[in-house]
């Protein structure tokens, strides 16, 4: 008992930015991780059949994520709790469930299956200006001169990385300019992202993050399942029982998903505003260095041009954070939204 008790109090002694950067390492990793997933499903077929596709990936990892979650938060699924939403917060809660649950992550690992990780990384930094700009048009939020350029500059280094891109993945010709459909799918996720963000910043800041968590994540996998079956037949879930994604699946749950989302809390808690946007801006950064150690993609000429302009606006936009608070962060669905938004995917 005693040793416990000085596990727990060396646990408690351990810096808040510490568990945000552990956190930052994981989520920056998940994509890497995921397309090494899908390998690794390739050398070992069954029936002819990729065990670890991205469909399976999406659903069994998420229901993986529901059996480790469920214990942590349970607890806030109680009928007083449940009580106090109305009917607008369960709306609220389904449309972001649809689009942050299902669409997002569908869109994303569509993606990941025709395009490299490195653009997928850079094109979801279209979400953190695409949010200011909402957040400033419907929402009212004030910014200053400096998170403004920021998102401008950010703005063009995405857009140069779309349209510089060499014809070496599936393109699509749009008014005579060539556009990778996996580039495509990243920013329409990105914009169902954004949609989602403004949603729980208007909505749902008083959603308890246990029944957002779960609920999110349960209904998500529901509507993707059924999404799945119409556009791709019953077949497309054939090897989902198998033991050999289900030992994978287990271990990317467990630590893509419910340790890094447990690390990101942890450290939020014990942090301030500027200290977790400042974490969460290296993500990116994080992916692409992760990209390049677990599946050896190098970054092309297109790529290092647009990440440079992308990581001047991260600059420009930290700048402006820091001087605008240092408060910490109080912990809330929508200032965890918040933070998160500009980190990209992370895994599910």
């Amino acid at each position: 008992m005693t040793r416990l008790r000085n596990w727990y109090s060396l646990i408690d002694k351990i810096p808040g930015q510490t568990y945000l950067w552990l956190a930052i390492l994981i989520f920056g990793a998940s994509s890497a991780v995921t397309r090494k997933l899908t390998q690794i499903g390739a050398q070992h077929l069954i029936d002819g059949e990729n065990p670890i596709s991205l469909c399976n990936v999406l659903f069994i990892g998420n229901l993986c994520s529901l059996v480790i979650l469920l214990p942590i938060y349970g607890r806030q699924w109680n009928k007083k709790t449940l009580r106090q939403l109305s009917q607008k917060d369960w709306f609220a809660l389904t449309a972001v469930a649809i689009l942050s649950g299902a669409l997002v992550p569908g869109l994303i690992f569509q993606a990941l299956a025709i395009t490299e990780v490195n653009n997928i990384i850079l094109v979801g930094r279209l979400e953190p200006p695409l949010t200011m700009a909402l957040s400033v048009w419907l929402l009212r939020e004030r910014v200053n001169r400096w998170q403004v350029v920021g998102a401008i500059a950010a703005f063009i280094g995405v857009t140069l990385t779309i349209i510089l891109q060499t014809p070496e993945t599936p393109m699509i010709n749009m008014g005579g300019l060539r556009l990778g459909i996996g580039e495509i799918l990243t920013a329409i996720a990105t914009v169902a992202s954004v949609a989602a963000t403004i949603i729980v910043k208007e909505y749902l800041s008083h959603i308890p993050l246990g029944i957002f968590t779960i609920f999110r994540t349960a209904l998500g996998t529901v509507i993707f399942y059924f999404i799945a079956l119409v556009l791709y037949g019953s077949d497309h879930f054939a090897g989902a029982f198998s033991p050999f994604l289900w030992q994978w699946m287990l271990v990317y749950s467990a630590v893509i998903v419910v340790l890094g989302q447990l690390f990101w809390l942890k450290g939020f808690r014990h942090s301030t505003v500027s200290v977790a946007s400042l974490a969460g801006s290296f993500t990116p950064i994080v992916g692409i260095i992760a990209a390049y150690l677990i599946l050896g993609e190098a970054p092309t000429q297109a790529q290092y041009i647009g990440s440079s302009l992308i990581l001047v606006g991260i600059f420009l936009s930290q700048v402006g954070i820091q001087l605008q608070t240092s408060r910490t962060v109080a912990l809330d669905q929508a200032s965890v939204t918040q933070i998160q938004q500009g980190m990209g995917f992370k895994g599910i």
